[in-house]
């Protein structure tokens, strides 16, 4: 049965009011607000801002592993995030497994591919240089070319343990082999952020790039740096990544003062940072950032249109007639709301953005 919904005088982050009609899945007009022509479903949506639908690009899904690991429709649609990429929680031995249980999920999800092919079933997965078989990853690779997008390296002390940067020489082999970009991982040395800037290339990935650790990106006057600088200039890209551990509102504010601004907000969320913070959800994260002074363009853009150019699918990242409706719709309330860091500090905010619904995958779902 053909069902065409049509949501009327919603509102873009710019302030533009548009009407969106879907219908079988397929947005088939975009139009000025009043109208787009009528529908089965008609939903009134004065208040509500849309944006294409939210990406997070590092989420653990994988529900079977502990303590990484969540169900995916509850870190994906029932928090208005449309499109979930799992950042490595398998490795090639059970990659598949993640592959089939997203057939089950409302949720659109894509996965990095952990370097270490026993994944996080272990957190010391590349403390063996063994689990790192390249030939085992590549063929695991070319098996799931539409699901696989690009590799995941945790490169912190408790992950590598005596292997120091070698995993990562890895996994520049891996993704010189395939062509995919490297998500990495930061985090206690060693190995020291100094070794591992100069082995990324172009449209790889820093997630936790915020931390307030040691071993972070900053000097200690809060200065970048030269091989983050280094890093930025060949075209590496910055993503949140706040998890447990790996955000800092001290290290945010350095960041946004000497210009080094992110370019994807991701979560890095699983079962118990949902449940107990400091993450709570995607929405949670991003409400954080408003409270830093980013503007609210410049969040959505990064659950969006920049998520989707890192992907190469742009279409997940705009509102345009003929594609497939890939959709979010929140509000943005000017209440009083306090945020914890990972470091446990605390700071009220006049501002949160809450996620209403999705249309995703031929079918809407309120949060």
């Amino acid at each position: 049965m053909r069902i065409k919904h049509v949501w009327r005088n919603v509102k873009r982050t710019d302030g533009e009011l548009i009407d969106i009609a879907v219908e079988n899945g397929i947005i088939i007009e975009v139009t000025g607000a009043g109208l787009a022509s009528s529908g089965d479903v008609v939903i009134d949506g004065t208040g509500l801002y849309v944006s294409s639908g939210w990406i997070d690009l590092h989420v653990h899904a994988f529900a079977e592993l502990d303590p990484y690991g969540d169900e995916i429709d509850e870190i994906g649609v029932k928090q208005g995030v449309a499109t979930i990429v799992d950042a490595g929680s398998c490795g090639a031995d059970r990659i598949g497994n993640l592959a089939a249980s997203q057939k089950q999920a409302m949720t659109s999800v894509l996965a990095l591919l952990n370097i270490s092919k026993i994944g996080l079933s272990r957190i010391d997965e590349l403390s063996d240089l063994s689990w790192i078989d390249r030939e085992h990853a590549i063929e695991t690779i070319h098996s799931y070319p539409d699901f696989i997008v690009g590799l995941k390296a945790r490169m912190s002390r408790s992950v590598v343990k005596e292997s120091g940067i070698e995993p990562l020489r890895r996994a520049r082999e891996i993704a010189d082999r395939t062509g995919l970009p490297i998500m990495v991982h930061i985090g206690s040395a060693p190995p020291r952020i100094q070794e591992i800037l100069p082995l990324l290339k172009k449209n790889d990935v820093v997630t936790h790039y915020l931390n307030g650790k040691s071993n972070n990106l900053f000097d200690p006057a809060g200065q970048p740096l030269p091989e983050l600088k280094d890093a930025i200039g060949k075209g590496v890209r910055m993503d949140v990544g706040h998890g447990t551990a790996s955000f800092s509102f001290r290290t945010a504010e350095a960041a946004k003062e000497s210009g080094i601004r992110f370019d994807t907000i991701s979560s890095d969320i699983y079962r118990g940072n949902r449940l107990g913070g400091p993450v709570y959800s995607l929405a949670h994260v991003m409400s954080k950032f408003l409270l830093l002074g980013y503007p609210l363009t410049e969040v959505i853009d990064a659950v969006t249109v920049r998520a989707a150019d890192w992907l190469n699918k742009p279409e997940l990242g705009r509102i345009k007639a003929g594609d497939k409706a890939h959709l979010t719709f929140f509000t943005v309330r000017q209440e009083k709301a306090e945020f914890i860091d990972s470091e446990g500090e605390a700071r009220v905010g006049d501002q949160y953005i809450y996620a209403k619904g999705v249309f995703v995958n031929g079918r809407y779902v309120e949060c």
